[in-house]
């Protein structure tokens, strides 16, 4: 079914003359009134929208708006937001966790149950199309001055070999000094290892477990500057000797938010959350990207304390529904990793959230066999990568990255209109300047197209929009060229906490955006953005639908190396075919959309297209087939799975 505009209010009652009409009136009000209606007229133009495309707010019922911090695009064509708590402590507090699947083609949506808080989580797309969901939060932060019980780290300690330990929320640490600070959670402890030698006695090394304690009450009187030892409450005898806690301090500085260890597959079939052995480690902000042979690798995140999570990473396999131990390498939250040709894994340098500003920043490949990771120079700005988008630019095969924008670490005033371009097939890669964007940007989200263009919008030049700073700018960056060009002005402003994905149909979809205020002054708190916009690109406001090419039967599977042949309305017009990974992203992170060319060969009425044989070019999974003619307007997509 070809794409059909929605409906939109004809504004041909007013025209030049109206506007010149009222601002004779010499009254600014009615000038203001009148240049509004005027670009409206203008931007409704056909020949306008056929150079710059269009803007359209979605219709959505209420109770189905939610603050979307992840949005994903199933192969079933619908879009999967999460919110979990949605970034607001009171819908923590009273459980109210929330997942709404919207249905673009019809505009329907339905609400999912959702298990666990997902706010912050990390996710990608499994080979058999299920999306893997990892982490969330455990507690919300509290800022310098909100501490009213002194806490911490309690590293957990288990010397019996025999067996594991677990506590449950609410166990009590005894200090020294008899004063009790209580787990905020539940913490299971493995049994400690036991070594025998050849000779003499067996060796026991102790198991730990870390889990955030805090005071037994309110008040300074709780706070521990010292390392200790701290009995375990209700413990007796070898158990009280075996298992017992060390913490370095316990203080009443500001407490981060708290990761989860919570793993799910949302099924896109049955469309429902389900649980799969947990992560290791306890997670808030990681990244997951796929691997070759379509296991997931875990990679940084805030940990149940609070604190960034050192190296620990994990790989999940999606056939055992297990985690286990990944190389060490340290990453600040969402790192961008993207998955180069050869298997490495490389890091734009892009990131959102915490971390030190002197370690883990450098861009750089990193060789999982090995554990080697080799940085890259060129970079401008390198001080401000926090919130910068990348992307691997089309097609896949170039195997060029694309950084664009970014700011200054935390809440940093900074922010840069650098982009930076890094060929990885040369001997020495190094960045480049790309074009620069119009003005310094953060929270830039990029969408890769049909047409091998990558549409760029949103974003604000201060952090979380401060100032009223969200820049209400589109562009379209043209890799052949290596240049940008305007596109049309979205009507709603994007910054943190916003998320674009391309739809089967070829349009994009916009969502999110949590100003941390609402004004010039920043005197008045912001809201979250519910509503949701969806862009039009100029391609299909070229002609009719009649004139675009649409793909009919053909292979679901087309094999790797092999020839797929599928019919094609306008087969004589296609020049291009392309294999796009559909996008998953939160916190302008998205690291599995890819693009990827392939070898088309036109028949009568048909077209037969090559799929590269490389995983690490084309990683197993779900995508979204398109053809485009010469000028560059593509077909709606069709979902075809490469194992």
């Amino acid at each position: 079914m070809g794409y059909r505009p929605g409906k939109r209010l004809k504004k041909t009652a007013i025209g030049t003359g109206v506007v010149l009409l009222l601002a004779g009136l010499n009254a600014p009000a009615a000038i203001g009134f009148a240049e509004e209606q005027y670009h409206e007229y203008r931007i409704s133009r056909p020949g306008y929208r056929a150079q710059y495309g269009s803007w359209q707010v979605q219709d959505a019922p209420d109770s189905y708006k939610l603050n979307a911090i992840h949005a994903t695009l199933l192969h079933t064509g619908k879009v999967l937001l999460i919110a979990g708590s949605g970034n607001d402590e009171k819908q923590f507090d009273a459980g109210t966790f929330r997942t709404v699947l919207w249905d673009p083609e019809k505009n329907s949506y339905q609400e999912i149950p959702t298990p666990a808080d997902l706010f912050c989580a990390g996710h990608t797309q499994l080979a058999d199309g299920r999306l893997l969901v990892a982490g969330g939060t455990a507690r919300y932060e509290l800022l310098d001055g909100d501490v009213e019980r002194a806490g911490g780290r309690m590293l957990v300690k288990n010397e019996n070999p025999d067996k594991r330990v677990r506590l449950k929320e609410g166990t009590g640490f005894i200090a020294p000094s008899g004063l009790v600070y209580r787990t905020t959670a539940a913490v299971t402890v493995p049994a400690a290892k036991k070594k025998a030698p050849k000779r003499g006695k067996a060796t026991v090394t102790a198991a730990e477990a870390n889990v955030f304690v805090e005071a037994e009450e309110e008040g300074r009187g709780y706070v521990q500057d010292r390392q200790a030892q701290y009995a375990v409450e209700g413990l007796t005898g070898k158990d009280a000797d075996n298992v017992y806690g060390l913490a370095q301090k316990l203080s009443m500085d500001k407490q981060d938010f708290q990761g989860i260890k919570d793993t799910f597959e949302f099924d896109p079939v049955k469309e429902r959350y389900v649980r799969v052995d947990p992560m290791d480690k306890a997670r808030w902000y990681p990244t997951l990207v796929t691997l070759p042979d379509g296991k997931v690798l875990s990679v940084s995140g805030l940990d149940e304390s609070g604190e960034i999570l050192y190296g620990d990473n994990e790989i999940y396999d999606p056939e055992t529904k297990k985690w286990s131990k990944a190389p060490n390498r340290y990453f600040p939250t969402y790192p961008a990793l993207f998955l180069t040709e050869g298997g490495k894994l490389f890091y734009s340098g892009a990131n959102a959230g915490y971390g030190p500003a002197d370690r883990g920043r450098k861009p750089g490949i990193w060789d999982l066999e090995d554990n080697s990771f080799t940085t890259v120079p060129g970079m401008t700005d390198p001080d401000q990568l926090e919130t910068a988008g990348s992307l691997l630019l089309p097609p896949a095969q170039d195997q060029k990255v694309m950084v664009l924008g970014g700011g200054g670490v935390g809440e940093s005033a900074k922010s840069t209109p650098r982009t930076s371009i890094i060929d990885l097939t040369k001997d020495d890669p190094a960045y480049e300047d790309g074009p620069a964007l119009p003005q310094g940007t953060r929270y830039l989200n990029s969408v890769i197209m049909p047409d091998d263009s990558v549409f760029t919008s949103g974003g604000s030049a201060d952090y979380r929009g401060r100032g009223d700073s969200d820049i209400k700018k589109a562009q379209f960056y043209d890799p052949g060229t290596n240049s940008f060009t305007p596109a049309a002005d979205p009507e709603v402003g994007r910054n943190y906490h916003s998320e674009a994905v391309l739809l089967p149909d070829g349009r994009v979809a916009t969502f999110g955006s949590d100003s941390l205020f609402g004004d010039k002054a920043n005197t008045q708190p912001g809201s979250f953005e519910q509503r949701i916009e969806i862009f039009t690109p100029p391609y299909l406001h070229r002609g009719d639908d009649a004139k675009r090419p649409a793909i009919g039967a053909g292979p679901k599977r087309p094999g790797r190396g092999e020839e797929a042949t599928y019919e094609v309305a306008g087969a004589e017009r296609v020049e291009k075919a392309r294999l796009i990974r559909p996008g998953s992203v939160t916190h302008v992170t998205d690291v599995e959309q890819r693009s990827i060319q392939l070898d088309v060969r036109r028949g009568d009425g048909e077209v037969t297209v090559t799929v590269p044989e490389d995983p690490t070019l084309v990683p197993p999974g779900w995508y979204m087939l398109f053809v485009a003619d010469g000028e560059g307007v593509p077909s709606e997509a069709k979902w075809v799975h490469v194992p």
